[in-house]
């Protein structure tokens, strides 16, 4: 099994590209503070690299920017790549499949970035109605 999570913050904003197909492709760096301290007391942080692809990249590049705690849900990948200057290299990035941020974004006002509820999908007289919340236990 290849999966991995992380929470961190981005160390800068997504870089958006396409490839020759059109494909959109993202790619940022995760600061991941380290749940233990060190030996001199200090949290050490560790700086990943990641990817996103398609509908990940474009929502990384639109909604995720420098600093914003974000969650990567995806799997690990080590790419072998030649240099220019023919040297061999290897590459370990995480390939993320689900992005999520977790705090607002920092230029938005409070009311701005505040998410209207959705409607249910009956009415609300509907709704009381089908559900009786009187507790048929009181009297016991």
């Amino acid at each position: 099994m290849n999966r991995i999570v992380l929470i961190g913050r981005l160390t800068r904003d997504p870089e958006l590209r396409y490839t020759a197909s059109g494909q959109a492709v993202a790619t940022f760096t995760l600061a991941v503070d380290r749940r233990f301290k060190n030996a001199q007391g200090e949290k050490e942080t560790d700086f990943v690299r990641c990817v996103a692809w398609r509908q990940s990249a474009e929502f990384a590049a639109n909604y995720l920017t420098k600093g914003r705690l974000t969650a990567v849900d995806g799997r690990l990948q080590i790419r072998d790549y030649t240099t220019q200057d023919g040297q061999k290299r290897s590459m370990t990035e995480v390939v993320a499949e689900n992005l999520q941020g977790l705090d607002r974004p920092k230029e938005a006002a409070p009311a701005e970035a505040e998410v209207p509820m959705p409607e249910p999908p009956f009415p609300a007289a509907a709704a009381a109605e089908e559900f009786d919340e009187t507790d048929p236990f009181a009297d016991e």
